[in-house]
Parts: C-alpha cells; sequence; structure tokens
C-alpha cells in the first residue's frame, strides 16, 4: 500500500486542510506511523491494546484513506481476536463486549467499503497477515500464546479463501442490496 504525504490528503475537512498545511500532529497516529513504513506502524501499536487499531482504522477512514484503514481493521482484528481466544476468561462485559462494539460499529462501515473491492480485499488480507508474521503482536505474545494466534491466522486464511471462491456470489448481494462494486 503506497503511503501519501501530508501533501497528498484532499482538503476537504478543516483537520484535513491543516494535515494538508503540514501539521502533521493532528493527522492520526497510524497514518504518521505508516509514513514510517511497516516498521513504524508496528512500533506505533507495539504494546497497545487491539483496541486501538480500531480507533485509528476508524480515524483513517473519516479521513478518506478507506485502504489504510481496512489493512488496520483487520490486522486489528486479527489481533484482537487472538487476545481474546487467549484470555478466555475476561469478563464478558470487557473485552469481549467492547470487540462486539467495535466490530459493529467501526467494522461494520470499513467491512462495507472493503467487500466492494474483493481482489483489494483479498490482498489487503494476505499482507496482513504478511505483516503480522514479520511484526509479531506484542500485547498478545504469539510465543505466550501460540494456539490462539494459530487458530485466528487459519480463520482470516479461511476468510480470505472464501472471499475468492465467492467473490461472484458477493457482488451479486451487494447489487441487490444497491451497494457498489468497485471491481
Amino acid at each position: 500500500m503506497p503511503i501519501a504525504s501530508a501533501g497528498d490528503f484532499a482538503c476537504i475537512s478543516r483537520r484535513t486542510l491543516l494535515a494538508c498545511a503540514g501539521l502533521t500532529a493532528l493527522m492520526p497516529q497510524a497514518v504518521r506511523a505508516r509514513q514510517s513504513g511497516a516498521a513504524g506502524v508496528a512500533a506505533h501499536f507495539a504494546g497497545k491494546h487491539p483496541s486501538a487499531y480500531y480507533q485509528e482504522a476508524a480515524n483513517l477512514f473519516r479521513i478518506g484513506r478507506q485502504d489504510e484503514a481496512v489493512f488496520l481493521f483487520y490486522l486489528g482484528q486479527l489481533r484482537y481476536r487472538t487476545h481474546l481466544r487467549a484470555r478466555p476468561n475476561l469478563p464478558q462485559g470487557g473485552d469481549p463486549a467492547l470487540f462486539a462494539s467495535l466490530s459493529e460499529s467501526i467494522g461494520r462501515p470499513i467491512n462495507e467499503y472493503a467487500f466492494g473491492d474483493i481482489s483489494a480485499l483479498e490482498r489487503t488480507i494476505a499482507q496482513v497477515l504478511a505483516f503480522d508474521l514479520a511484526f509479531p503482536d506484542t500485547f498478545t505474545s504469539p510465543t505466550e500464546f501460540p494456539d490462539a494466534l494459530r487458530a485466528n491466522r487459519e480463520g482470516m486464511e479461511t476468510l480470505r479463501r472464501r472471499i475468492i471462491a465467492e467473490a461472484d456470489r458477493i457482488r451479486e448481494g451487494r447489487r441487490a442490496n444497491g451497494l457498489p462494486n468497485r471491481n
């Protein structure tokens, strides 16, 4: 995924106008981290709770950086699911409830966008899985919880294959629901 500079932002809102003016302190943190490449993203999220990925994905989506938001959302989903599987005794009103809420409030619009371009979504999920191998999660350690990570990586890979296999059906369902297909 190419990383744009602050000057590449479309100046629509006051926030993005300030970003265009070079005031990058007002840009979402993940945008600044992504400008440092994958290592910058990994460093930015090192040790952070997986909900941080969702919040940054929402910020990116809001400012029109949808493709980056999709990447960060799916990385966050992989890491949040791993966190929950690794810690099955968490209080149901805590992290499991927050995950469900974030998946609905942030995930729904991101997924609505993402499923509009099946090939891009498939590539993004493959990139998420590759990134996760190259930059392991430091909040839920893969060495401490290898079974949780393996199960969730397998689940995401299954999703990726299912998306490819059912691409025509997904596109038709979107058409029937009045949603655009971008490919």
